[in-house]
């Protein structure tokens, strides 16, 4: 019986030029899943090299300049490289150069005072006190108005 020499696979360790937006989302762990990054991108809230993209398959190059809002926060990325796996947080940012300006704080100190209506996300159902502060802030402000 002749047998066969065993085929050794060498995996491509060639870097990769360009990649799906969606895939390099993922890579550099900007978005959760492929699914989200897709969505993210799909919806409008994704810019290359200034213009608008709303499809994930659009290949990114290192060079580009990528523009994300996130929860409301305008992200700018510029591509050092393209990704080969989705590795840990320390190898994604090696991917990328955050280029974002920093958060204007003078934005919250200029904010009024929220009303008692006006609750942090996440902080449940509002107990009897509130309820009543709820209340007493709403009729204090329809007697004004009259």
């Amino acid at each position: 019986m002749i047998s066969k020499p065993a085929s050794k696979t060498v995996p491509d360790t060639s870097p990769v030029e360009r990649q799906r937006l969606d895939k390099w989302l993922w890579f550099t762990r900007i978005a959760k899943t492929r699914t989200l990054a897709t969505r993210l991108v799909e919806t409008g809230k994704a810019r290359i090299n200034r213009a608008r993209v709303t499809k994930a398959s659009r290949t990114v190059q290192p060079g580009d300049v990528i523009t994300l809002v996130i929860h409301e926060q305008v992200r700018v990325l510029k591509v050092l490289a393209c990704g080969t796996r989705r590795g840990p947080a320390a190898e994604a940012r090696e991917l990328y150069e955050d280029m974002s300006p920093p958060p204007l704080k003078h934005e919250t100190a200029i904010k009024a005072p929220p009303s008692p209506a006006q609750r942090e996300k996440g902080a449940g159902r509002p107990t009897k006190r509130d309820r009543r502060q709820m209340l007493a802030w709403l009729f204090n402000k329809q007697s004004s108005s009259e």
